[in-house]
């Protein structure tokens, strides 16, 4: 589900109708100042987070006066709310509120419909009030056919007490709600509180919306920037990992970081999963051990090598991880030497120091460690590859040893500037791939006695004629899919033959973050 920040949903609930308290978003402490002229005083300070429970944790402050707003918000910005900054703060005025209530429209998956919830008691944690006070708290399901009709909403808000005409009011309140839901095919939308002012009328002082993954295209206008859940806006890093995936329906790739600010030598591992139980099996055998994970990522589904060569990449633009842990399902019926291909070209152009361990079990397994560890001997870090019956807590056992065995931990990761090295050839052959480009230098090529790249070449779209390696299809059908960016004619060429041959695989965005990263952004 992809969320909303308060601010947003809000923006929401008052384009349908709603009154909402007069406020303004600030990003730092001078704007303030335009801020509390919209709102005015007392004023409500809110840090805009994806939590629940925000006064307990320092995000919500009342203020009387501008010099304490200015105050909350400069604290605010310095949060960390698990373990990301807050960015955005909420001023708004503070509302005369004399009763609260609770307003929800969820759906529920196990009915396979929509539900109305709605208390006479407002408060936080929906599923504490119903615990205690049953009576005050009322569960409608909608038929989507026909909407939520007026008699439901109403006979909804008189089960729990109320009557007269603020009974009229909440059920205009919650015929709203669900229009907006259905407007924007929310999987849950939320006001608690919807509260009663001192003037007798309705307005909704919070506001929690979750809009459909798999909606979101088709509402451009919320800037949704990816169409997953997070529990915080997403960072630059991960916005870079979608662009790569979102187009790209070859296999899965999911990545989230889950730590920032750390330092070299604390204990962070960047971590490479393929499929969930496995994955989240490995991550616990790190835990174990003392270390804590940076990131989540899971390339499976029989991804393209190239798709792993790009999470490997940005795995390793977080600055100051201490190892790199590949381990996910150990039955991955994926041919696993396309895996072991994209993490060598990654390790190559990182030049990785810091010890990896990979455990790559499934098709292909003793072939995909044998690239995996033959290919990256050279390298300053170590790198250890592992099969289908070598357990994620042995693995882990691996890692720390290997971790364990590094002179001095704490030196920083000096940062590979560019991101992509640059290739120049003398009599360059190029053909586009679905996702990139492949280059090979005939100069080198003609040298070359192995032809080693046209042997790897698993889909075999590639040829020797007259002493050069060609295409064995047309350009558009390499584009269009039947190079299926396996890397061999990098790889394999680079390992058993003359050099000559590059895959060039543009990660948009990651040249620049690691830049900011280096200059200290």
């Amino acid at each position: 589900m992809a969320r909303l920040h308060e601010y947003q949903g809000k923006q929401l609930l008052r384009d349908a109708g709603f009154a909402i308290p007069k406020g303004q978003v600030v990003r730092s402490t001078s704007e303030v100042d335009t801020a509390v002229a919209t709102s005015g005083l007392p004023a409500v300070v809110k840090a805009q987070a994806w939590t629940t429970s925000r006064a307990a944790q320092g995000a919500i402050a009342i203020a009387e006066t501008a010099d304490d707003v200015t105050a909350a918000v400069k604290r605010m910005l310095d949060l960390k709310i698990g373990g990301f900054d807050v960015t955005e703060v909420l001023i708004e005025e503070k509302l005369d509120i004399t009763r609260e209530f609770y307003a929800g429209i969820i759906v529920d998956d196990a009915n396979k419909t929509p539900v109305m919830i709605f208390s006479s008691i407002g408060g936080s944690g929906i599923e504490e009030l119903a615990r205690k006070y049953p009576k005050n708290v009322s569960k409608t399901p909608v038929d989507v056919r026909f909407g939520l009709r007026d008699y439901e909403a109403r006979e909804a808000v008189r089960k729990t007490g109320v009557s007269g005409s603020l009974q009229n009011e909440l059920t205009k309140a919650l015929l709203g709600l669900y229009r907006v839901a259905r407007q924007w095919e929310a999987r849950s939308a939320e006001i608690n509180p919807l509260v009663l002012r001192s003037d007798g009328k309705l307005a909704a002082c919070d506001c929690r919306i979750t809009v459909d993954d798999n909606a979101v295209f088709r509402h451009p206008e919320l800037k949704i920037e990816i169409a997953r859940e997070f529990g915080r806006p997403p960072t630059a890093l991960d916005k870079i990992a979608w662009n790569v995936e979102k187009d790209d329906y070859r296999g899965t790739f999911y990545f989230i970081e889950m730590a920032r600010g750390y330092k070299k030598g604390e204990g962070y591992i960047g971590f490479h999963g393929a499929g969930g139980g496995g994955s989240m099996m490995s991550m616990d055998a790190l835990v174990k051990r003392g270390y804590t994970i940076a990131n989540f990522t899971d390339t499976s589904g029989n991804p393209p090598a190239s798709k792993v060569y790009r999470a490997a990449k940005i795995i390793l633009s977080q600055p100051n991880i201490d190892g790199y842990f590949g381990s996910g399902s150990g039955v991955a019926s994926q041919e696993q030497f396309h895996s072991a291909r994209g993490l060598v070209k990654a390790f190559w152009e990182e030049n990785l120091s810091i010890p990896a361990v990979i455990r790559l079990g499934g098709n292909g397994e003793d072939k995909a460690v044998q690239i995996l560890t033959e290919y990256t001997k050279n390298l300053p870090a170590p790198v250890e590859g592992y099969k289908k019956d070598d357990t994620a807590d042995y693995c882990a056992q691996r890692m720390k040893k290997l971790l364990d065995a590094q002179p001095d931990r704490s030196t920083p990761r000096k940062m590979a500037i560019p991101v992509t090295p640059e290739f120049t050839a003398r009599d360059p052959y190029t053909f586009d791939t679905p996702t990139g480009k492949v280059v090979l230098d005939h100069a080198l090529c003609r040298e070359c006695r192995t032809k080693s790249c046209v042997q790897s070449c698993v889909p075999q779209i590639l040829k020797e004629q007259d002493g050069i390696v060609v295409l064995n299809i047309s350009r558009d059908d390499a584009k269009a899919g039947k190079c299926i960016e396996c890397l061999a004619c990098e790889v394999e060429c680079r390992v058993g033959g003359n050099a000559g041959g590059r895959v060039i695989l543009p990660i948009p965005g990651l040249d620049e973050y690691r830049a900011n990263i280096v200059a200290g952004g």
